[in-house]
């Protein structure tokens, strides 16, 4: 993929590097962890095929549990830019033949399931959508492009103000056919979220990871407790968000448990969700 930089493995939080040897932040009320490094491509992982023999076995309805969804925020310094929560209205999930009925085009679209990595698609009208699968952008049907998932409609969980869906629309559709080397995108929600804001923070190299980190990914955890990881762009940390998406709550609190044990960086938050 062009641009893109030796594969390596996921880090578990215990591999996590950070900006003290023990773990532990110098600034008291600062996050208790920074993390800056290198993910592989996640759509790469995903133990799917949009095009492959298999595609009607793929459309049963494979298992979601809401209630294993990560809660998090995304900030920029002080700035929320990206929310998630659970109660939210927006956190519906619908059959992809339901969702069908409630989209237009310009519109994000978010498929879930157990275990897999989320898959973000532009809806482009006509049961149309575009997407970034398997190092290239397709242009497949919803009903296909899900593959059984259910979905539901993802515009507000970014806070950038978007463009016109005609203009969302027509960032979707000039790139299809794009793949390998071509692409400036690591995973689908870099790609829909790029065609519908435009940012460049969402492409492979768009900012300089130089310096202070200016993003913060704040995890909701039970009981109004929060963890917090910084990053130095926001393409490294909507992989780590979406790592969490794709092993869930339960496992992404064990293994933080795990880790934080001994430190104590979790703490409580009066204002968390």
């Amino acid at each position: 993929m062009g641009n893109q930089v030796d594969k390596l493995s996921h880090l578990s939080y215990a591999e996590v590097p950070t900006t003290d040897p023990n773990g532990l932040d110098t600034e008291e009320d600062g996050p208790r962890i920074g993390v800056s490094y290198i993910f592989s491509n996640d759509d790469d992982e995903l133990e799917d095929n949009v095009d492959g023999p298999d595609l009607d076995q793929n459309q049963e309805e494979k298992h979601y549990d809401k209630r294993n969804e990560v809660e998090c925020a995304i900030y920029n310094r002080d700035e929320c830019i990206y929310e998630k929560s659970v109660i939210a209205k927006d956190m519906e999930t619908y059959s992809p033949e339901n969702l069908l009925n409630k989209c237009k085009a310009g519109d994000l679209l978010e498929f879930v399931a157990t275990s897999q990595y989320p898959q973000w698609v532009v809806y482009v009208g006509d049961f149309q959508v575009v997407h970034l699968h398997r190092a290239e952008v397709k242009n497949s049907f919803l009903t296909d492009a899900s593959q059984g998932r259910r979905g539901r409609i993802v515009n507000d969980f970014y806070k950038f103000k978007p463009l016109s869906p005609e203009m969302v629309v027509q960032n979707a559709m000039e790139q299809v056919g794009a793949k390998d080397r071509e692409l400036s995108w690591r995973n689908s929600e870099c790609f829909a979220a790029w065609c519908k804001f435009g940012k460049r923070e969402f492409k492979m190299g768009g900012e300089i990871r130089i310096g202070k980190q200016p993003y913060r990914l704040k995890i909701i955890l039970p009981e109004k407790q929060t963890h917090v990881l910084e990053f130095q762009c926001l393409e490294d940390l909507i992989m780590e968000k979406r790592r969490n998406d794709q092993i869930g709550k339960v496992a992404m609190i064990q293994e933080l448990a795990n880790h934080l044990s001994n430190v104590g960086s979790i703490r409580s938050d009066p204002n968390a969700h």
